[in-house]
């Protein structure tokens, strides 16, 4: 890969990169993974989500290990650069790409539906084109004042996961999640094997595009200590958050009623507090910002990977060029 003297400014700390991954992940806490109660039900998902979560502990350790070595803003398009040389390169960063670059539009949509369900005069396609405008110029401004602002949306985000626990627990029962939990089965057996299996990408959804943080290593200050703390901590809170969630959303009632619905955790605190509960609305419009800090997140992951395979040669040079004041990739931000 060609060395150039130009590079993104280091200005990330542990707290800020932590907010990055775990703002990456946080919108799959909200809604998607409930799927998976259809196929495996909540016994069964929950030992389906725990196996996938032990597995992305693994992942993200190994991983921390290759991005403190190799603290690149191409994240795997360097690993496999460094490890299978310029094919290897190519087909690691297009690969991740295409993972960055298709998530923000689906997510800019659905922030252009949820607003649409409160203010049914928005148009959720300007609604969408209007994020991209305001968090694109964001990422431009500087990746210190994007880092806060991300870091700022995912406490507020996780705050709400919290609120949302706290005031379901009273309705909470453990025989209310452990009914007909194994696939529709009061107990284990190999009948349950095939929803489990089929359950696996719902559980993904809890920690899908964590790996995200590591594009912004190069913007990390003293990365092999702030790396292992962002990245460890992260997976450690997802966990904790995908556990918590699951369990209290599953025992507030017939768990079977959320679990082909896109928006579990208003349906599970509505059977709680009621239709006209100040909490309900609080959670709807909080929950927005789950969705933003993906959202958020993931332009800042597609632009680093932009700028990685432009400046090593693989997209046009003039994406690699850095805003002179703030040091962002300001062209690649733009190309999505």
């Amino acid at each position: 890969m060609t060395e150039h003297t130009t590079t993104l400014k280091r200005t990330l700390g542990s707290f800020r990169l932590w907010g990055i991954a775990v703002g990456l992940v946080i919108s799959g806490e909200y809604f998607g993974w409930s799927y998976g109660w259809s196929q495996a039900g909540t016994m069964g998902f929950m030992v389906v989500a725990l196996a996938v979560a032990a597995m992305y502990c693994a992942f993200i350790f190994s991983f921390t290990e290759l991005t403190t070595a190799i603290p690149h803003a191409g994240g795997p398009f360097a690993y496999a650069y460094r490890a299978f040389g310029p094919t290897g390169g190519f087909i690691a960063g297009f690969a991740t790409l295409i993972e960055f670059v298709f998530a923000p539009p689906a997510i800019a949509m659905a922030i252009g539906a949820y607003l649409n369900v409160q203010f049914p005069a928005l148009d959720p396609k300007w609604v969408a084109c209007g994020a991209y405008l305001i968090f694109m110029t964001l990422n431009i401004l500087g990746v210190g004042i994007a880092a806060t602002f991300e870091l700022i949306v995912t406490l507020l985000a996780i705050f709400e996961l919290l609120v949302f626990m706290g005031v379901v627990a009273p309705g909470f029962s453990w025989s209310h999640f452990t009914t007909n939990g194994w696939a529709g089965a009061e107990s284990f057996s190999g009948l349950a094997l095939p929803g489990m299996f089929a359950a696996i990408p719902f559980a993904i959804w809890f920690f899908l595009a964590i790996e995200g943080a590591s594009m912004a290593a190069e913007e990390a200050k003293d990365p092999q200590r702030t790396i292992p703390r962002a990245l460890g901590g992260g997976i450690l809170t997802l966990t904790v958050l995908a556990i918590g969630v699951m369990v209290f959303a599953g025992g507030v009632g017939d768990w079977r009623a959320l679990s082909n619905i896109n928006d579990p955790l208003p349906q599970a605190m509505k059977t709680v507090v009621g239709n006209g509960s100040g909490w309900l609305h609080m959670l709807v419009w909080l929950g927005l910002f789950g969705l933003v800090a993906s959202f958020h997140g993931i332009i800042m992951g597609y632009s680093r990977q932009i700028y990685s395979l432009a400046r090593a040669g693989y997209l046009p040079a003039g994406l690699a060029t850095l805003n002179r004041r703030t040091r962002t990739p300001h062209l690649a931000i733009l190309t999505d």
